[in-house]
């Protein structure tokens, strides 16, 4: 996240206001500690002109079984 807003020039305080949120959800995002909800992904994919796929890279740790339960 952090190229995409630097091609704006925005700092983080600038993307979170563009957004709603404050900028240490910015951070959290860009450390990979926070998980966005679809909305907000949606609302920094817009801001950066770009899509949520090309801006969040979603990583499954589990293997989830077909009822949804982790597998061990």
């Amino acid at each position: 996240m952090k190229e995409f807003r630097a091609r704006f020039g925005y700092t983080q305080a600038d993307l979170a206001t563009r957004v709603g949120v404050r900028r240490e959800t910015i951070v959290f995002l860009e450390k990979g500690k926070y998980n966005p909800s679809l909305r907000l992904a949606h609302q920094i994919s817009q801001a950066l002109d770009t899509t949520i796929t090309e801006l969040f890279l979603f990583d499954d740790e589990e293997e989830y079984s077909s009822k949804g339960n982790p597998i061990e």
